[in-house]
């Protein structure tokens, strides 16, 4: 690496981490009425802290959209920093009010976080972060889009996370909700993953080069109804293949102690299998 290649990586290093600390302003700002140290330190709230990893994960992912990619000169680059930073960390606080209202909408989400500290609510929380992170992280890493792009992509990042709810509730027998509500962990774990897993799907289709409103929506909707058709297959292989012997549903929602274990191995089959996907496709 040269020497002026490191001075910019620095240089580039710098706004990333001011931006994160903004991100982390705005989030306080908003959560006002949160103690956060409380929270993590004197309370253990487990589900708070999954909450706010993913809201950092997503702010990660958000804020290297706009670094990653063929640069345009320092100052160019700085430029699209610091106009694209701030609008992606609203975006990404603007997801938790779609997830209060349309996504868990069957409960309160903070009085399940702060008040219950329950789990299945806070990694239900962190997977919206990290995905609409995602989501952003492709709208603006791709070359030929703009502020309109990114708007529009991750609107329809948010509507395909509400049809990725939809759909994961019907091919489950069982109300996902209820079960989140009775602080059943295994069960929010199951369903982040398949959130994450989709959102991974749709991150790849929008981060291709954007030509035309025809083509990028085009190849969005091809690679996201791909996605959702998997899903009851991927619950069907995590059953037959890598829980041999055993039905998900019975380790989930069927047994006094729900298995953690058996979430998190549905959970990666979700996630790991849109990775193969996008590689493949």
């Amino acid at each position: 690496m040269h020497f002026d290649n490191l001075i910019s990586a620095i240089i580039y290093l710098v706004c990333c981490y001011f931006l994160f600390w903004i991100g982390k302003l705005v989030y306080d700002l908003i959560h006002s009425d949160i103690n956060v140290n409380d929270e993590l330190v004197k309370k253990d709230n487990c589900a708070f802290a999954l909450s706010l990893v993913g809201y950092y994960f997503g702010l990660v992912f958000a804020i290297g959209g706009v670094v990653v990619g063929e640069s345009a000169g320092m100052v160019a680059d700085l430029i699209d920093i610091f106009i694209y930073g701030p609008i992606a960390i609203i975006l990404l606080n603007i997801s938790t009010f779609i997830n209060d209202k349309v996504i868990l909408y069957k409960f309160n989400n903070k009085k399940e976080v702060i008040g219950d500290q329950n789990v299945g609510t806070g990694v239900v929380e962190l997977a919206i972060y990290l995905a609409t992170g995602m989501i952003i992280f492709g709208s603006i890493s791709g070359e030929g889009g703009g502020i309109v792009t990114l708007l529009a992509f991750w609107a329809i990042g948010q509507v395909s996370f509400i049809i990725t709810g939809y759909v994961y509730n019907l091919i489950t027998p069982y109300c996902i909700h209820d079960e989140i509500e009775k602080d059943n962990a295994a069960a929010g774990i199951c369903y982040a993953g398949a959130i994450i897993g989709v959102a991974n799907i749709v991150r790849h289709a929008i981060g291709e080069d954007f030509t035309s409103w025809g083509d990028s929506l085009l190849t969005l909707v091809c690679f996201f109804g791909f996605g959702v058709i998997l899903l009851p297959l991927i619950r069907l292989f995590t059953d037959k293949v890598l829980l041999p012997g055993a039905k998900l549903t019975d380790e989930i929602v069927n047994q006094e102690k729900p298995n953690l274990g058996a979430a998190f191995i549905a959970a990666f089959s979700y996630i790991g299998s849109s990775f193969l996907i996008t590689w493949c496709l």
